[in-house]
């Protein structure tokens, strides 16, 4: 797979301000960095983490206004990182110490895929037949509904009183979003790396979303995008299995780079955001979908409400996975059972104004294990090790440095 630097970058690269990691082999490090044109600036020490960016009052008139000499080039990176090169410089997620939160159930047309998962207790088999009994009832009329509201008091009594409640539809419905810990701090992989499925799962798909970039004070400051890889067998069999199908190894990707909030790029640029989803596999079959942000039922204030506030703090800062309208129907292989990934599948998340996350599907258990942690430098960002200690017989494992 060929893609170039400027496939990466947004389509208005020119006027973006571009934030990001670099994996640094000569430091043995991560190095927090900005993009700029084809040139990407190293400025690491005087800035030790990209948390300690964002919780600067002015972080990107700081970025913008540092003219130092390059460290790389854009196109070196983007190739060491798409084709997983770790002895040479490349990508990160964007992030580091800030915490994954993520919000589900923000779209009526995936409350819909939610409720059609539990429905049919995670079995792929059944899924079709029970999708047409799920929307002859629930119908489309709901889709301009305010979550919330009396409107949706009202839907929600009708359809439990028609046999269909279901806690998708309390969440989708009701006045209060779902929110949860999508993954641990610094697990996240970022533009190339792999992303793993574990071999339990046997119904799964990406979930295309935008990432708020939210600092200690609940301020969003820029954004991002990301893959909530969902495993719809795990869920649909139980709401209370969420944690084993959205956080396992290189199960988050996150990037490519956070584009900080700027002059005319501003919130209200994301609100008509649409992202597009493609999948590419090895044998030859190919998906597209959309995620368009005009159709989102909350909107961004209320869902970093929910996750921060006197209720909730978080010292360095979080990232807010915003959710998905994507939700696969398309057969991939026998009909009626829908999209699931297969091994090695190319899957790339692209926007006009925040660029393209690019990723390929692997066995989660045949992926280098996640080892690079906050426990190795408790207080700062800097001074965290290239390897994790030798284990048994002195063999080290393959270490994965995109998730530092």
């Amino acid at each position: 797979m060929s893609r170039t630097a400027h496939q990466i970058l947004p389509a208005d690269a020119d006027d973006a301000l571009l934030a990001g990691r670099v994996w640094d082999p000569e430091s043995a490090g991560p190095r927090v960095v900005s993009i700029r044109g084809h040139e990407v600036f190293d400025h690491t020490p005087e800035i030790r983490c990209v948390s300690e960016l964002l919780e600067l009052e002015d972080p990107a008139e700081l970025i913008a206004a540092t003219q130092e000499t390059p460290a790389w080039d854009l196109a070196t990176l983007v190739e060491a990182s798409l084709t997983q090169t770790q002895d040479r410089a490349h990508f990160l997620a964007p992030i580091d110490l800030q915490v994954i939160k993520a919000c589900g159930v923000t779209f009526v047309d995936s409350m819909i895929e939610r409720v059609i998962e539990e429905r049919c207790g995670g079995d792929v088999q059944q899924a079709a037949a029970v999708r047409g009994s799920v929307l002859a009832v629930l119908g489309a009329d709901i889709a301009s509904v305010r979550p919330g509201s009396d409107q949706a008091r009202q839907v929600k009594e009708v359809l439990t009183a028609q046999g269909m409640w279901s806690q998708y539809l309390e969440v989708g419905l009701g006045p209060d979003p779902e929110v949860f810990t999508k993954a641990p701090v610094l697990s996240s992989v970022g533009v190339g790396a792999s992303i793993g499925i574990p071999s339990f799962s046997s119904w799964n798909n990406p979930e295309p979303e935008l990432v708020l970039i939210v600092d200690s004070r609940g301020r969003a400051r820029g954004a991002t995008l990301g893959n909530d890889v969902n495993l719809r067998d795990v869920e649909g069999r139980s709401a209370l299995l969420l944690g084993m199908a959205k956080d396992n190894n290189a199960s988050c990707a996150i990037g490519p780079f956070i584009r900080l909030f700027y002059k005319d790029f501003t919130v209200e640029t994301l609100r008509t955001e649409d992202i597009t989803l493609t999948v590419e596999g090895e044998d030859g079959y190919r998906l597209e979908g959309q995620n368009s942000l005009s159709r989102i039922s909350r909107p961004f204030e209320e869902l970093i409400g929910a996750a921060f506030g006197e209720h909730h703090q978080y010292p360095d800062g979080f990232a807010l996975f915003t959710g998905t309208l994507f939700a696969p129907t398309q057969d991939r292989e026998n009909p009626g059972q829908g999209f699931t990934h297969k091994h090695a599948d190319t899957v790339t998340i692209q926007s006009r104004h925040l660029g393209s996350l690019i990723n390929t599907t692997g066995k989660t258990e045949d992926l280098a294990p996640w080892t690079y942690g906050s426990a190795t430098s408790p207080t700062t960002c800097r001074g965290l090790p290239s390897w994790p200690p030798s284990t048994a017989g002195g063999k080290r494992p393959a270490l994965r440095s995109m998730n530092a």
